[in-house]
């Protein structure tokens, strides 16, 4: 009995090899919900804790040169505020690109840096807007809690840094520096015979 040729697909097929414990590089895996909750957002824990350092050191930036160039250097707050800004924002983009997601793809930089502020830009929006929310609108209801200095910080570094800081990680993850397509597979050479 002779065996029967087989049919040639011409789209590769991926097949999945069972790895040992044994054998480097398999993957390891925790044992318990913990562990498999660790394992499977543990990247993104990762991600977003690099994101919080480069995040906390373009605020240290931001802080030091603003009261530098207003204090030493006499410049009008608006002026040293924009300054300090640009430059924290731009650490900030620097630390992001090539520390917290240097395994992403890259595009053209002057398109990431674009989407970068432009996002950093509605992220200072949801801070300002926490603030005018619990300002004018529940400060009309209740202005000796909301129209406090107290209340002005919790609402601004707190609850508008805190949800502006959730915005930009989502978008900096999902628009600015975006994950690696899958490659295009290229063509062999059966592929080629058969289109012929």
């Amino acid at each position: 009995m002779l065996p029967l040729p087989c049919a040639r697909n011409r789209y590769p097929q991926r097949v999945a090899v069972p790895m040992t414990r044994d054998q480097k590089g398999s993957p390891r895996t925790r044992p318990g919900p913990l562990g498999a909750l660790a394992d499977r957002f543990g990247h993104l824990v990762r991600e977003l804790s690099k994101f919080a350092t480069v995040g906390g050191f373009a605020f240290l930036v931001d802080l030091v040169l603003f009261n530098y160039l207003a204090s030493v250097r006499h410049l009008p707050p608006v002026a040293a505020k924009t300054i300090s800004t640009v430059i924290a924002a731009t650490v900030a983009f620097v630390g992001n690109r090539f520390w917290t997601w240097r395994h992403r793809q890259r595009s053209h930089p002057a398109r990431e840096y674009a989407l970068f502020f432009f996002f950093n830009g509605v992220g200072l929006g949801i801070a300002v807007a926490c603030l005018a929310i619990s300002r004018y609108g529940l400060g009309a209801v209740w202005p000796a809690v909301f129209q406090t200095p107290l209340a002005d910080n919790i609402a601004s570094f707190i609850v508008g840094t805190g949800l502006g800081t959730l915005f930009r990680f989502w978008s900096y993850r999902r628009f600015v520096f975006v994950e690696a397509g899958t490659p295009p597979v290229p063509g062999t050479s059966h592929d080629r015979e058969s289109r012929a």
